[in-house]
This record gives structure tokens, C-alpha cells and sequence, in this order.
């Protein structure tokens, strides 16, 4: 059996080792290393791939939320709604444009933010919500939209661990994850399932207009060169992350089929276990692309299996060790712990193992054997 890896990207590279080479050549040979060809085919690429209307590459995943808020224009002291249990970046960037960030609690089965607290949460000073459709698994969008429509109120996706997801809305339509809100802002992170070698990110709207202003805020705020219109950024993608990015779109499907099959073997090793909870999923689990294969360890023995695994020799995640709502950064006298108690238990039961495109079977059985055994010893 080979190493086992927490992410392979070396072994998904082998791949599509030409055609990234060839990319890569090619943008030497052209010398057009920022806003080049490889970016404007890559944007259009993902747009048809999506179903979107505007897709605007930008530097990271977290300038990607940043610049949608500044797009939404939303002015210091406005409230956005968003889940306590989450990485910072989401929470980062309201408060880096003084917007007050409210967590909320979220759902103990699919992590991702509970409907109901957000409604708990609203004020005459909120204007947003930002689902973070989490480990790969989409939000439940119809709540969220209905709320939103309701209170008048923006729905920024973050997208960041589910492009490629689908979404069923109870009218029987069917769309991506990061196409049914606002806006969306995605991470092109290398261990994303859509990665590329650096950063990278993206937004997306189907709002023509607010994809004009967010062309401009990407390029200091520029539609003709030193005409600066609105406020603005440098936050481009570059040509070489485009190569990678388009040579791996093409796959993104069968990308997440791998890891769907994936999950689902590790689910059938792990479904007769008592202590151990496996991620919700639905149908033929379309909905969720396992960005992260993320277990409830349920007998108290979350760290100790920690520390069992890597004796093993076996890479493993726990995400997040810590809520936002406890991170010094982000203390707020508003926040009382009872209205965290599913996060506050996340953050002591999950484990997330290995996931990735070339995960093997013998791989799958050798991780869960061990973690089976360990648990219920």
C-alpha cells in the first residue's frame, strides 16, 4: 500500500501533467502573465460550466468575499449573518470593512448554518447572510433565500469547499452551488476540489450590473486605465493559476464522483459503528462533493483517536479546533455559549480523513479498520 496523503496532489498532477506543461509553455512563449488568454478562457470555462452569468477571477478566496461585500456596497456598521463554525477568512473580511459580524449556531447534521438562528439573529441593522456551504455540502438555500427575500436582505454564497455541488430547490430546479444567492466567492486554494497551484479565487453573480462594479473593485477600481471609478483592489488571477485551473475543470466531475465513491466506501466501513456519526448525504449524494470527509466521534475519544492516527501513520484534519465566536479576534459580549451548542460540540467530536481524487480502496479499508478498531476498544 502506497503513503497515504491528506491531499495527492502530486499523484492528480501525473494526470494532467501535459497539458498543464503545455499551458505553462505557452504563457512563457506569449509573455501574457496577468489578465493573458489562459484567464479569459478559464473565466468562460467555468461560467458555461456553472451556469452563470459573470464569473471574475480574482487573487484569492478571501479577497473573493471581500470584493462581493464591497460590491454590495454595505457601509460600516451593517450586520451580516454568518456561521460560528467555519474557518476565520468568512468572518475576516466583514470585519476588515468595519461591518459587524453575528454569528449563529449551525446544524448538528450538516454543519452548515441553521435557518432558524438566522432568523433569531436579524435586526434592523442586518443586510446580509453569508452560507458557507461546508466540507463540500450545499446550505439549505431555499430557507436561506426565503428569509432573505423577506427581510430585504443580500445572500452572499461562500463557496469556497462545494463548487461542483448541486442544489435541489423544493420547486424541482436544479443549480450549482455559488449560482442561486447574490453573489459567490470561491478559493482555487491547491487543496480545493477545483485547486490550482498558488492562489486563486473567483465571485459569481448572475447580476449584470453588480458584475460590472466588481470588475472594476479587482482592478483598483479601473474600467479604463487610470480612470478609477469606484473604490478598488489589485486582486488578479494570474495566467499560470488559469492553466492549471482549466486543465482541471474539465475534470471537476469526475474529480468529485472519485470522492463521492470515496466517502461512500468509507461510509459503508463505518455505518454498524455506534460511536461514530458519518456526513449526511442525500439520493446519490450530488449534493455534496466532500471537500472534507468529516466523522462524529460520539464516545469522547475524538483526541485520543487524534493521536492514535498519526502514530499510525494516517493524516488527518480537525476542523475547527476552535468557534469563531471564542477566537480572541472576534470576542463580543453579545455572544452567550448557550447559543452555541452545536458548534461547541463539533469542535470536540469531528475528525475529517483523508479525501482526494486518488484515494484507494485498500487505503479506505486500512483507515477505517483502524479507526474502527480504536473506537470501540
Amino acid at each position: 500500500m502506497k503513503k497515504i496523503q491528506m491531499v495527492d496532489l502530486k499523484g492528480q498532477y501525473e494526470g494532467i501533467k501535459n497539458e498543464v506543461n503545455q499551458g505553462m509553455q505557452e504563457i512563457l512563449e506569449e509573455t501574457s502573465f496577468i489578465n493573458g488568454p489562459h484567464v479569459y478562457a478559464f473565466q468562460k470555462e467555468l461560467e458555461e460550466y456553472l451556469g452563470v452569468r459573470n464569473v471574475i477571477p480574482c487573487a484569492n478566496g478571501t479577497d473573493a468575499l471581500q470584493i462581493a461585500m464591497m460590491g454590495l456596497r454595505l457601509k460600516p456598521g451593517d450586520e451580516v449573518i454568518t456561521a460560528d463554525f467555519t474557518f476565520a477568512a468568512t468572518v475576516e473580511v466583514i470585519a476588515l470593512l468595519q461591518l459587524t459580524p453575528v454569528l449563529v449556531d449551525v446544524d448538528p447534521e450538516t454543519f452548515n448554518i441553521d435557518p432558524e438562528e438566522i432568523k433569531k439573529a436579524i435586526t434592523p441593522n442586518t443586510k446580509a447572510i453569508v452560507p458557507v456551504h461546508l466540507f463540500g455540502q450545499t446550505s439549505n438555500m431555499d430557507e436561506i433565500m426565503e428569509i432573505a427575500r423577506e427581510h430585504d436582505l443580500f445572500v452572499i454564497e461562500d463557496n469556497a469547499q462545494a463548487i461542483g455541488a448541486n442544489y435541489h430547490s423544493k420547486d424541482g430546479k436544479t443549480q450549482k452551488a455559488g449560482t442561486i444567492g447574490d453573489v459567490a466567492a470561491t478559493s482555487f486554494f491547491p487543496s480545493k476540489n477545483l485547486g490550482c497551484y498558488g492562489d486563486g479565487g473567483a465571485i459569481f453573480t448572475n447580476n449584470d450590473e453588480l458584475a460590472h462594479t466588481i470588475r472594476g473593485i479587482v482592478n483598483h477600481g479601473m474600467y479604463e486605465r487610470y480612470h478609477h471609478d469606484v473604490v478598488g483592489v489589485n486582486s488578479r488571477l494570474d495566467s499560470f493559476q488559469a492553466a492549471v485551473l482549466r486543465a482541471k475543470l474539465k475534470r471537476l466531475d469526475i474529480y468529485n464522483e472519485a470522492r463521492k465513491k470515496a466517502a461512500i466506501s468509507y461510509s459503508e466501513a463505518f455505518k454498524e459503528n455506534e460511536h461514530i456519526v458519518t456526513p449526511v448525504r442525500s439520493g446519490d449524494c450530488d449534493t455534496h462533493v466532500y471537500h472534507q470527509y468529516t466523522l462524529k466521534i460520539k464516545n469522547g475519544k475524538r483526541d485520543a483517536l487524534a493521536k492514535h492516527l498519526q502514530e499510525k501513520g494516517i493524516p488527518f484534519g480537525i476542523y475547527y479546533p476552535i468557534p469563531l465566536h471564542r477566537q480572541k479576534a472576534y470576542l463580543d459580549e453579545r455572544y452567550q455559549e448557550k447559543n452555541f451548542s452545536v458548534t461547541n460540540k463539533l469542535v470536540e467530536e469531528v475528525i475529517s480523513l483523508p479525501m482526494h481524487t486518488e484515494l484507494e480502496e485498500e487505503q479506505i479499508k486500512y483507515i477505517a479498520k483502524t479507526i474502527n478498531d480504536f473506537v470501540n476498544a
